[in-house]
């Protein structure tokens, strides 16, 4: 795991490592990047109903450790449904709760991936919320981590890589939530890069 404390030379690394996926991106992925959230915040808004902040909520609850294909499925059947399924407990536990009503920032983990999952979801405009997953975290660090923990349920390690992609989207005159996605976009589509 990477240290909650890097010094200047690792965390400018760090942000070096984001700008250069960032300058990798095709035009298309550049724009499928930069309108990912837009097109989520969509999503989110069709599978519940018209209530975006449910179907954000329910979206993010479901999204650990899924593929985005896959998180897609299991949010779509939840409503279709009226309950969640296909996913551990506690996941679905979330989704249910949201799912009755209950707002998503009082179920969600604000401060985690999820929630900053959701309010990027829900905001895809908000200058703050890093959604930092999996990828992200391989993005900042440059290298491909597969099964190995990064340790991103410590808030400091959680917190230490936002920064990092709000400072290369401050770089970039871009909100950090876009060059998440598009460096998210880059980094699933060149796996062998």
């Amino acid at each position: 795991m990477i240290d909650i404390k890097p010094d200047e030379n690792v965390y400018a690394g760090y942000v070096d490592n984001v700008l250069a996926v960032w300058e990798r991106a095709t035009f298309d992925q550049m724009g499928r990047g930069v309108n990912w959230y837009r097109t989520a915040n969509q999503l989110a808004n069709m599978i519940s109903g018209g209530d975006a902040a449910a179907g954000a909520g329910v979206l993010s609850a479901l999204s650990a450790n899924k593929s985005w294909r896959e998180n897609v499925k299991l949010a779509t059947r939840a409503f279709e449904a009226g309950e969640a399924s296909g996913h551990f407990g506690d996941a679905i536990r979330k989704a249910a709760r949201i799912m009755a009503g209950e707002a998503p920032e009082t179920v969600l983990p604000m401060d985690a991936k999820t929630g900053n999952f959701y309010r990027c979801i829900l905001n895809p405009t908000d200058p703050e919320s890093v959604c930092i997953d999996r990828h992200a975290h391989d993005i900042a660090v440059g290298e491909r981590y597969g099964n190995r923990d990064r340790g991103l349920g410590a808030s400091g390690r959680y917190a230490l890589l936002a920064n990092v992609y709000r400072d290369a989207a401050m770089r970039l005159g871009a909100i950090p939530q876009v060059v998440q996605a598009v460096t998210w976009v880059v980094w699933i589509e060149n796996k062998g890069n």
